[in-house]
């Protein structure tokens, strides 16, 4: 859900910012060069938001992985209690 509220803020910002320059009273090449330079600004920050968003996901599955091995270890404990708890009331 909140990289859809990212997505949506920076596609609102860079609507925001084409629309403030193309209404500015500049000549076209200076326009230009703004919506050049505004385009670069937003390629880098939707860029460093997608990269923020992978090592989220990275991490989240790390410390998944890290909860389910040691559950299998503590499960694996005590299958191998139970087995030799059968094996002592067998005796």
């Amino acid at each position: 859900m909140s990289s859809k509220i990212l997505v949506g803020f920076l596609a609102g910002a860079a609507v925001g910012a084409l629309a403030g320059i193309l209404w500015a009273p500049d000549k076209g090449s200076t326009t230009r060069k703004k919506i050049s330079g505004k385009a670069g600004d937003i390629s880098d920050s939707i860029r460093d938001s997608f990269s923020n968003l992978i090592q989220g996901v990275k991490d989240t599955y790390s410390s998944v992985q890290d909860d389910v091995d040691d559950l299998h270890e503590k499960a694996s404990s005590k299958m191998n209690t139970a087995k030799m708890d059968v094996k002592n009331t067998m005796i």
